[in-house]
């Protein structure tokens, strides 16, 4: 089967979309787009198995669960930065006739969250209006909300998305997935805080009320942020944990699910790693291949982006940036939560893992997916290779 992307021959591996306007000459191209992207997606699941499955080098990389660093961010303190000057610039873009977006950009996504909330305490100083209110008046839609979320503390910004994820008819199951399985301890404690100061309710209870069953116990119990942080392993419990997780699958007649949730929720991320490795040795199958063929529905998504984010949440974040501009349509919420949140963390290493795994920039892949001022934003935060 061939892996040559159906429009455009500058990616050899996965489908790198060039410029829509070039594939709109006949109903008959697009089918065919479908049907090519639909197997493309049939060849990621292999390829990036194959990326899940490679425990050796996973001892001796470090965790951004365990070891918070910036050194991989795209975002980062301006030098000589100036608040007072930034609000000047911002006013004239704001104030002026028709905003200037160009200047939007350049200021916000340029400036460090810690900078940009001084700038939005001097910008209310200054005006007696607040950044956000002005951002909302003079911006619409996708564009509006990424500037908003940049201005947004991250730990108040993660759990807005929390309420908006729980919140209406149904419960946004992908987004908490997502959230509560790539943060660490003070990442969901400090989420857990501005939820309280926002709602006025513990984010616990109003979590219990919106999910159920395993899925619900797991995100429950990730969600108090109470996971080991020794960073000491131990090899015999690595074992007894990995046979345990066997004969819990593997080896009986249906699932216990509540030892999989027990290990991997409680368990350190350097222990768990261990553990991955053991399983395999048992088994002569990844612990993700076992979640995968002993469970279904949210609890395995759940449990599957536990177990990817022990080994590398930089390869977690790229494959679910990938998957949100795949196929026909994007997911713009996905696409700014994700930029946005790891552009001061490890957005570097998401581009590196991203091209690793498709073929193609991360740069190039926005390029060709979003466009206008809110497309010019994605990729300043994002950052050329």
């Amino acid at each position: 089967m061939s892996t040559t992307c159906p429009q455009s021959s500058s990616c050899d591996l996965y489908p790198c979309k060039q410029k829509r306007h070039q594939h709109q000459s006949s109903s008959f191209t697009k089918i065919r787009i479908r049907i090519r992207i639909r197997i493309h997606s049939l060849e990621l699941s292999s390829a990036t198995m194959s990326v899940w499955d490679d425990l050796e080098l996973l001892l001796d990389n470090p965790s951004s669960l365990t070891v918070p660093s910036s050194a991989g961010a795209t975002v980062k303190d301006k030098a000589n930065f100036k608040a007072e000057e930034d609000v000047s610039a911002l006013r004239a873009a704001i104030e002026g006739l028709g905003t200037t977006e160009k200047t939007l950009i350049e200021v916000l996504t340029q400036r460090s969250n810690a900078q940009r909330q001084l700038i939005a305490k001097a910008y209310q100083k200054t005006t007696g209006r607040t950044l956000v209110a002005d951002l909302e008046g003079d911006t619409h839609g996708d564009f509006e909300d990424l500037l908003v979320a940049l201005v947004t503390p991250p730990d108040v910004y993660h759990c807005r998305e929390i309420i908006n994820a729980i919140k209406g008819a149904g419960t946004t199951e992908r987004t908490l997935t997502e959230i509560f399985a790539s943060n660490s301890n003070a990442q969901i404690n400090a989420m857990s805080e501005a939820y309280l100061a926002e709602t006025e309710r513990l984010m616990i209870h109003d979590l219990k009320s919106e999910v159920s069953g395993e899925y619900g116990k797991t995100l429950l119990i990730l969600a108090e942020g109470k996971r080991d942080e020794s960073k000491n392993v131990d090899a015999a419990k690595a074992k007894a944990d990995a046979k345990a997780l066997y004969e819990a699958g593997e080896k009986k007649w249906g699932t216990d699910e509540s030892k999989f949730i027990d290990i991997l929720c409680h368990r350190s991320i350097p222990q768990l790693r261990q553990t991955l490795i053991e399983y395999k040795n048992i088994s002569k199958k990844t612990l993700q291949e076992s979640i995968e063929s002993e469970m279904s529905g949210n609890l395995e998504k759940l449990l599957v982006a536990i177990v990817k984010c022990v080994k590398s949440v930089p390869t977690y974040m790229a494959e679910r940036l990938f998957k949100s501009m795949k196929g026909l349509g994007t997911t713009e919420s996905t696409l700014t939560r994700i930029i946005v949140s790891r552009s001061e963390i490890d957005l570097q290493d998401i581009k590196a893992e991203y091209k690793k795994l498709f073929g193609c920039s991360l740069y190039s892949q926005l390029e060709d997916e979003v466009s206008g001022s809110y497309g010019d934003a994605l990729k300043r935060l994002c950052g050329q290779d």
